[in-house]
């Protein structure tokens, strides 16, 4: 089982972020839900902050500029606390 351990986060070179502006755009308003990957996904985070924590209670935190992949199989608690503007790829 995957955990928030298995995500992740960092800054995206010139060229992915480039590529990252190609893909569509996800908004978020404050809230929180809980979400299940049955896909990976990588996104680029426009605007907002976003802490996501697992069933063992780790989290992890990523904000503007943040380039973020989330494994297949990660069940998680997404906590919006800052509107989110990202945009998005399924792989």
């Amino acid at each position: 089982m995957m955990t928030v351990k298995d995500v992740v986060v960092r800054k995206p070179q010139a060229q992915e972020e480039k590529k990252c502006k190609s893909w569509p755009i996800w908004t978020c308003e404050i809230s929180e839900f809980d979400w299940q990957y049955d896909q990976t996904e990588t996104c680029l985070i426009l605007e907002g902050k976003v802490t996501v924590a697992d069933a063992d209670g780790a989290s992890i935190s990523f904000g503007p500029g943040d380039l973020v992949v989330f494994p297949v199989g990660l069940a998680c608690r997404w906590k919006v606390t800052q509107p989110v503007r990202k945009h998005y790829n399924f792989s």
